[in-house]
């Protein structure tokens, strides 16, 4: 277990069935517009239960998912009806499930897990994903604040700092909302803010 699946070990049939009921063209509309042209190459970091992963790999992309936790991966699996998503074990922000000289992504999404990194942590992030994106790609990210869910180990979040940093590793902000509701209920204390980042 890395550090920021605390808590999920307590959970896990409950996060599977919850994430299986969210639609990646709801949660994730804010990102849509942005998308490549299939079949595009998409790295989906922090992939959960494969929700986004299967629904971006039955859109025609070529997709990418690594995920922290073996017990989802597994879930993603046996829900999987789209068999072209090629699934890691591995986590942020070193990614060393995926190699060095591995392919480049046209798109990378991190939805749900910027907050369960430290500003440390945030930074060899950035650093490591500019490495992974082509020049002209985009990187969607989402940024939850408010009190802990299911994951325990929660940090606040910042749009303007959070694309602050990515500047400084070659991108810039072509989309950026903040303080949208969670679709959830019963999370009236959680907001969150939508970002793309491009690669320059």
């Amino acid at each position: 277990m890395t550090k920021g699946t605390e808590g999920y070990e307590r959970c896990i049939q409950l996060f599977i069935e919850t994430s299986r009921s969210l639609d990646f063209f709801t949660v994730c509309k804010d990102f849509v517009a942005f998308l490549p042209a299939p079949p595009a190459k998409i790295l989906d970091v922090g992939s959960g239960v494969g929700q986004n992963a299967i629904a971006l790999a039955a859109q025609g992309f070529a997709v990418t998912a690594v995920e922290p936790m073996q017990e989802f991966i597994e879930a993603a699996k046996n829900n999987q009806s789209e068999r072209s998503v090629k699934w890691f074990n591995g986590s942020l922000p070193f990614l060393k499930c995926l190699s060095l000289g591995s392919v480049k992504f046209d798109f990378i999404l991190i939805d749900a897990v910027w907050h369960h990194l430290n500003k440390l942590e945030r930074e060899q992030a950035i650093s490591r994903l500019s490495t992974l994106i082509k020049e002209g790609g985009r990187c969607a990210i989402s940024l939850r604040n408010g009190p802990a869910g299911l994951g325990t180990r929660v940090f606040a979040t910042d749009a303007d700092k959070t694309i602050k940093q990515f500047e400084k590793w070659g991108f810039e902000c072509v989309f950026s909302t903040t303080n949208q509701a969670s679709i959830l209920a019963n999370k009236e204390d959680v907001k969150w803010a939508k970002l793309v980042l491009q690669k320059r």
